[in-house]
């Protein structure tokens, strides 16, 4: 009787305890300390049995370097491009002005005032909502990192903030203000816009020996507020590193790490000082011109760089040819750089096998031109052997649309309920779904 009695209790204060160590767990101060070291936990085991260096994706598809193609330069105009509706994500356009460049001669040092320095410190993979508060509160919006953190990234465990989602929310908790993105950005650009009182959001990589002990690629943002050409360097604020307020960037290495995202750059204004930042950026105002541009630089960087930065221009060509909706370049470029280029990178440490957290392109190449069991197979591969646990929305979502395409509507519902689960603010995910009737 008396070990009935202790069966039952055990029986009652184990599932209770678990109960209550749940409800402990996800209380918002608890969950935020705790989660980081949980995630880091899971990843260093699964790391250890499955390491996400070895993953490689191998397209159906694996041609030979594309020959050299006599291109129009940026300085032509863009051949026409044909119109494609786009499901998933989309960025605002822009309207497009006369490209102007201001003669003035810029200043050697800049170092723009009413920047209010955030750092991510204590919070999970937080780069991109910091430097987008600094970037809305330098204009007088009233927020902070948390304020954007709790929009942009609803699930802690969310790897990245995607530029779009940046601009997302500006327009909807910052209407006053405006935003503008563009690719193939230079230190020029970078310097014009400073001088002339815009700072800048960009999207770089970088290595360094993470958490798992090994040396691996990140994707991190900077907000940029100054430069000085004597120097030769930019002033960041770098919301990773201890000392990340005004940190001195030199030029060359700053390059190196703009490369791996396409020198992707994001300007946030106020909507009346609108011409003043189509006048500082000249042709880059039009955005047919920046991604033309972007690929001509990607393209002379393929035929001079080597190893870890000729994938990452081969990786550019097509992301640039996606924006051009070429999607059948883009295919051939990515190609080229998952099947001969990534897998000649030595596993320990290059690989940048989180690439796919970051940017989706070759989704978009992949399913616009109907190879939709290359956008599977990368899909799988990017949520199932490259992170600790399957949280990247945008993988879920090509991966449902592929499915779909291939008549696996349940598995495409099922994919896509991941997908805003992981995210109730992804709208391109419920649209698709509600589409399917599985709303």
């Amino acid at each position: 009787m008396r070990k009935r009695k202790q069966a039952l209790t055990l029986a009652i204060a184990i599932p209770a305890l678990l109960l209550a160590g749940t409800l402990f767990y996800f209380l918002p101060p608890v969950n935020e300390r705790l989660a980081p070291r949980l995630d880091e936990l899971r990843t260093r085991l699964k790391y250890a049995i499955n390491p996400p260096q070895q993953a490689v994706f191998v397209p159906e598809a694996s041609p030979l370097p594309p020959p050299r193609v006599r291109t129009a330069t940026a300085t032509q105009a863009p051949p026409a491009s044909p119109i494609v509706t786009q499901a998933g994500p989309t960025q605002t356009p822009t309207p497009t002005l006369t490209p102007t460049i201001t003669p003035t001669p810029l200043p050697e040092r800049v170092v723009l005032e009413g920047v209010k320095y955030e750092d991510q410190h204590g919070r999970w993979n937080y780069c991109g909502p910091a430097n987008l508060s600094m970037a809305l509160t330098f204009w007088g919006w009233e927020g902070d990192r948390d304020v954007v953190g709790k929009a942009l990234k609803p699930n802690s465990d969310d790897k990245n903030v995607m530029p779009y989602e940046m601009q997302d929310f500006i327009a909807e908790q910052a209407p006053q203000l405006s935003s503008l993105l563009r690719i193939g950005g230079d230190i020029e650009v970078l310097k014009r816009l400073i001088a002339g009182g815009f700072p800048v959001v960009a999207e770089k990589g970088y290595y360094e020996v993470d958490y798992t002990g090994r040396l691996g690629w990140l994707g991190h943002y900077q907000f940029v507020t100054g430069y000085d050409d004597q120097k030769g360097v930019l002033i960041v604020q770098d919301t990773y590193i201890k000392d990340g307020k005004d940190h001195e960037f030199p030029y060359a290495d700053f390059i190196e790490g703009w490369r791996s995202f396409n020198y992707l750059f994001l300007v946030v204004f106020p909507e009346e000082r609108a011409e003043e930042v189509y006048a500082l950026l000249g042709a880059y105002a039009d955005p047919d011109w920046a991604n033309r541009h972007a690929l001509e630089v990607a393209k002379a960087e393929a035929e001079t760089l080597s190893g870890i930065d000729q994938y990452f221009a081969y990786f550019n060509i097509g992301s640039s040819h996606v924006n051009l909706l070429e999607y059948a370049d883009a295919t051939y470029a990515f190609d080229y750089a998952f099947s001969t280029l990534y897998t000649a990178l030595p596993e320990d440490g290059l690989r940048p096998y989180r690439m796919l957290w970051y940017q989706t392109s070759p989704y978009r190449a992949y399913y616009y031109t109907g190879r939709y069991q290359d956008v599977i197979n990368l899909a799988n591969i990017t949520l199932l052997d490259t992170i600790s646990e399957p949280v990247l929305e945008e993988s879920f979502y090509w991966r449902a649309l592929a499915r779909e395409a291939l008549g696996d509507t349940a598995g495409a519902r099922d994919d896509l309920r991941q997908a805003v689960q992981l995210n109730p603010n992804f709208t391109a995910g419920w649209q698709q779904l509600e589409r399917l009737g599985g709303g």
